[in-house]
């Protein structure tokens, strides 16, 4: 009977076994430098239940027989490691076992199921054991990480190891651009023997130091060893591109002569050949201009091989007024953008009486300590039902960290809880970024609709939510900031900490300290952390304005800090959602945000679109107003959902006014 042998890569290899930690014998010292003269290009045979090892007709002996333990099988690692004619080296410090065979370096340890491969962490079918003192370790997991091809013979108690092992190669080229006729090509090989061999030759196919025409080539690289065996071909397809041809600026408007205040629509016809995307950069290009005389407007492109043009256009500015500067950008300034008011005017608007009812949601904030100079529990509670998270922290560890939610069930039966929308934004060093972000990125989540998604935690049971705020490291003075939604029925514990980037997070709970709040900054727990403020009489008739975050007709939240059982006031609102419902907006109505505090950049949805904007500059700020919306031509409900910008001042008003009238 003909004996057929299965195949498998070394990408899926069995398994070692080490002798734990002891300096090698002087007679198998003497057995591997007689071995390194008469280099094997045959098959290492292991037997199943058996010490017994067969290379090139020679029968050795290892410390302990081939085993199968839970569906994995192990090996002696000292013994497989002198057939492949490796070193092996304890490390006391570590208590790690240190193998190097050819260009391979194993770092492992007794117990555990990780090993290093060259430093990077590989996981084991099965956790590396001692046998009286003999480390065995999983054959596959050995045969994969050294790139050995073996056999299991059908119907044969028998493991059959590869050991003609082949020189390794690769190579690189570059520059990363490559131009036909232009770009001398940099060739760097890389080429080793897993035997520890001489590479004493190599061969080139296809390579050139410049290619003439544009095209894909093929590119291989082969090398010999002193041995004589020649590697595999590594092989790169190198990329030629056409020498670039450089984009074209162009651009016209409807017009050569504008009226001061006149919408000029301005059309972009700039092209590439190449196809290159094209980054646009506009002088003077305004869409309307206040002072007559000539205007010269300039645009230059640059596509993404650098090369770039220029357009120029003069046009003319009558003295004849179409519309004043602050009535064009209240008609046409887009959404989100900003126009220019009067910061002291505002102070004598009309003021909309607030009134409001609260929905049952609690906010768990935490942003105090914002800057966070140790590792710890930023903040902790026990809440049931609906909780919306507020988080804004800055690493000043002076190393890498992570900032994580931790959820765990404190009843005797399992609880489910509903991850609701949630936005992050971060790690950035930045805070005004982050703040805007997170709400802009938490509002996109609320606008999608239900998605939301069951965690069900066991009695006692603990697990992160919302894993991208922790995804990436931060970096000192990072700042991440974070809002999402959970619900659950039952009573559970939120933990928000900030730990060292290696630590485990879970593990890591009990031993950190609750971290001070730091002077007045705020964290804690407020209950009615959605605020309903529905309006049904007439807005946008005349100027008016509904004010926010004042701590006047719009009273901070009290609260409790769960930490330490204290009263705690949320300062300028943060966290808390204003849901304003405007049931009778008059037809052409501007409704704007203005900051009262200073700086300011956050986001609103309003009637289901996200509007981004920023303020900047803090007594600028406070004489600017962006566009949130504009009604049309009929009566609209206009529903602005609105939060306090983490990063940003308080407090801030919404302002409602007729639109100017347009004209011809």
């Amino acid at each position: 009977m003909n004996v057929i042998r299965q195949v498998v890569l070394i990408t899926a290899v069995t398994l070692l076994s080490l002798t734990l930690l002891s300096p090698l014998s002087a007679q198998s010292l003497q057995q591997l430098q007689n071995s390194a003269a008469a280099v094997s290009t045959g098959e290492l045979i292991l037997y199943m239940n058996s010490s017994v090892m067969e290379q090139d007709g020679r029968k050795y002996n290892a410390a302990r027989a081939l085993t199968v333990k839970k569906g994995v099988t192990y090996v002696s690692l000292r013994a497989l490691t002198e057939r492949l004619q490796g070193s092996i080296a304890a490390v006391p410090k570590t208590k790690e076992t240190v193998v190097t065979i050819g260009g391979t370096e194993l770092r492992l340890k007794a117990g555990s199921s990780v090993m290093r491969v060259n430093g990077t962490a590989w996981k084991l079918r099965g956790a590396l054991y001692a046998d009286r003192n003999v480390l065995m370790i999983p054959v596959t997991d050995m045969a994969k990480a050294l790139n050995i091809a073996y056999t299991v013979p059908l119907n044969s108690k028998t493991i059959v190891l590869q050991l003609a092992f082949k020189p390794v190669v690769s190579f690189t080229a570059g520059p990363d651009e490559i131009i036909a006729g232009e770009t001398v090509v940099n060739y760097a090989t890389m080429s080793y023997s897993p035997r520890g061999l001489a590479i004493t030759d190599e061969r080139w196919e296809g390579r050139q130091e410049m290619f003439t025409e544009p095209g894909d080539y093929i590119v291989r690289y082969s090398a010999m060893d002193s041995g004589g065996q020649w590697s595999e071909p590594y092989e790169l397809t190198i990329k030629v591109v056409p020498p670039n041809t450089p984009p074209v600026a162009s651009f016209s408007t409807d017009k050569e002569e504008y009226r001061m205040g006149e919408p000029v629509v301005i059309r972009d016809e700039s092209s590439d050949a190449d196809g290159d995307t094209i980054e646009r950069k506009w002088s003077n290009g305004f869409p309307a201009y206040f002072e007559p005389g000539e205007v010269t407007i300039g645009l230059t492109v640059t596509d993404g091989r650098g090369a770039s043009a220029d357009s120029s256009k003069t046009i003319r500015i009558t003295d004849e007024k179409m519309y004043a500067e602050d009535e064009f950008y209240k008609l046409f300034a887009d959404i989100g953008k900003s126009f220019s008011i009067n910061s002291a005017s505002v102070k004598n608007m009309e003021a909309i009486p607030f009134t409001y009812t609260t929905e049952p949601a609690t906010l768990f904030r935490s942003s105090g300590p914002e800057s966070v100079y140790s590792e710890g529990i930023l903040y902790r509670d026990d809440i049931a039902g609906d909780v919306r998270f507020m988080l804004h922290h800055k690493n000043k560890l002076g190393a890498k960290a992570r900032l994580y939610i931790l959820a765990q069930n404190l009843e005797s039966e399992p609880a489910s809880l509903w991850i609701g929308a949630s936005g992050s934004a971060g790690p950035t060093p930045m805070p005004e970024f982050a703040g805007r972000m997170s709400l802009a990125r938490y509002y996109e989540a609320t606008a999608a609709g239900d998605n939301s998604r069951e965690l069900v935690l066991a009695p006692g049971e603990s697990k992160v939510l919302f894993e991208d705020i922790s995804r990436k490291a931060m970096l000192q003075d990072d700042i991440i900031t974070f809002h999402g939604d959970v619900y659950s029925s039952s009573r559970i514990r939120y933990t928000a900490l900030l730990i060292g980037a290696e630590r485990e997070p879970i593990a890591a709970v009990p031993l950190l300290p609750a971290l001070d709040p730091r002077q007045s900054i705020v964290r804690g727990t407020f209950e009615g952390a959605t605020r309903v403020f529905d309006y049904a009489g007439v807005i946008g008739d005349r100027t008016t304005k509904l004010s926010l975050t004042d701590n006047a007709a719009d009273p901070f939240m009290s609260g409790m800090d769960g930490l330490n059982g204290m009263p705690a006031t949320n300062s300028g609102n943060y966290g808390l959602l204003y849901k304003v419902v405007l049931r009778n907006v008059a037809p052409r109505s501007l409704i704007a945000f203005n900051p009262r505090g200073g700086s300011y950049t956050g986001a609103a949805l309003v009637n289901g679109n996200v509007v981004s904007f920023a303020h900047l500059g803090t007594e600028l700020s406070t004489n600017q107003a962006s566009v949130l919306y504009r009604t049309k031509d009929n009566v609209e409900t206009v529903e602005i959902w609105i939060t306090p910008s983490a990063g940003s001042n308080m407090p801030f008003c919404l302002l409602f006014m007729p639109l100017p009238e347009e004209k011809q």
